[in-house]
């Protein structure tokens, strides 16, 4: 099949803005290039992971060839966390995305270089994890993506197609060493097993990506099941239990599988969702069950089914001192403070050990902080990530209530928390 950028003029979204993922490889090289020639006036905005020793000269290299091609650039850098327990490539995936919606306006579309081996090792990896139907569907072509659209329209091309259009107009990129480090699963299946593949079978790619397909047409039918049962469990924070569990097991799953897809995840392993039922649904009232897969984790709270990225760790003995500026930064996962002036005096910062008490706004008497946090609802996943403010060893403020009384500060302080916290409580 030759690769043609007048189809993909023919087949680009409604958009007020086209942002490309430029990474300077091949693909997205020459999904940029043709964008470029179609008249799209597209955007590039590429992302510094800092993976690599030479990640600053590909930066470099694509802002060059932005500028001779006059094409506007966007550079975002950023930092992955060491062992995070997404595995490196989820986590390069989701800070890369993050990084992405950062630049993007609503009604502005985000175009990947996606191709059709691409949408081929997606559906080996998803059925090696024991995937189902969903799973199978594998690369949508256009998707959401808060605040836009998601635009892959290079998945019905093979890649020597690509290398062939490149070659033509002598197009230059970068190669990515990481894209042939078989420690990585894709990697792996790229260089040791697709090829294999594909010269027992020549056609394997070109039948995979078609069972793709077929498999996105029993997905939309799944998911208009899934949107009827969903509408009558779904409650502010999350999904009911108890309405899960009336459900069948073969609906509960469809169903979960949809609310994890759409918040953005990759569909959970079939063996993810029978521990699901089991660990987490079943779990006996006074427990905190907690399941996570890929880059995301579900938690049990009061009847709730709460859906978010894995959280990192909760801080466990920090003590930080506030004594300038209006922003204290607090430890990964818990967001930062922000004062409307620098304190007066010395603050601490700790995070609820057990035991501590308040006295709260215009209250009688001290209450305990999980007194507090249960009346309030406050899941605990919450509780243990949130700030208190000390003057020594009296506890003065605390995140999501307030100063106590006679606390003797008129400074405004508020709590931010990070999008994955705020995702499960109106904090």
């Amino acid at each position: 099949m030759d690769f043609d950028p007048a189809d993909l003029a023919k087949r680009c979204p409604d958009h007020k803005r086209i942002w490309v993922a430029f990474s300077g490889g091949l693909d997205s090289t020459v999904l940029l290039h043709a964008l470029e020639r179609a008249h799209v006036k597209p955007r590039a905005v590429h992302v510094n992971h800092q993976l690599q020793p030479g990640s600053h000269a590909w930066a470099d290299h694509c802002r060059a060839l932005c500028e001779q091609w006059e094409i506007p650039f966007e550079l975002r850098t950023v930092g992955l966390v060491p062992d995070d327990p997404a595995g490196p490539e989820a986590a390069a995936r989701n800070a890369r995305y993050d990084a992405i919606r950062a630049v993007m306006k609503p009604g502005d579309v985000l175009v990947t270089a996606h191709h059709r081996g691409d949408q081929a090792e997606t559906v080996l990896l998803r059925l090696l994890r024991g995937t189902g139907v969903s799973g199978l569907a594998a690369i949508a072509e256009v998707s959401d993506f808060p605040p836009g659209k998601l635009w892959r329209p290079l998945l019905p091309y093979p890649r020597e197609a690509l290398a062939a259009y490149a070659r033509e107009h002598h197009l230059q990129w970068v190669e990515d060493p990481h894209n042939a480090d078989p420690r990585f699963a894709r990697s792996y299946l790229r260089s040791e097993i697709m090829p294999r593949l594909r010269y027992r079978w020549p056609a394997s790619e070109e039948n995979i990506a078609r069972a793709a397909a077929n498999a996105s047409e029993a997905r939309e039918l799944l998911r208009e099941l899934a949107d009827a049962d969903l509408a009558a469990i779904k409650v502010p924070a999350g999904l009911s239990v108890d309405g899960l569990l009336r459900l069948t097991d073969a609906r509960r799953h469809n169903a979960v599988r949809t609310w994890i897809e759409a918040a953005g995840f990759e569909a959970p392993p079939a063996d993810a969702l029978e521990r699901l039922d089991r660990e987490v649904l079943r779990a006996r009232p006074d427990r905190e069950p907690l399941l996570g897969f890929g880059s995301a984790e579900v938690r049990r709270f009061r009847g709730v089914l709460f859906l978010m990225r894995r959280l990192p760790s909760a801080p466990d003995g920090v003590d930080l001192h506030w004594r300038s500026g209006k922003q204290l930064i607090l430890p990964q996962g818990c967001g930062w403070l922000q004062a409307s002036a620098s304190p007066s005096e010395p603050w601490h910062v700790r995070f609820p050990k057990g035991g501590e008490r308040i006295k709260p706004p215009r209250a009688r008497h001290t209450r305990t902080l999980k007194n507090l946090f249960q009346e309030a609802g406050v899941p605990p996943w919450i509780r243990e990530r949130t700030p208190l403010v000390y003057r020594g060893k009296q506890l003065l403020w605390v995140g999501g209530i307030g100063w106590a009384t006679r606390a003797g500060n008129n400074i405004n302080l508020r709590w931010r928390p990070d999008d994955g916290l705020l995702a499960t409580h109106n904090t």
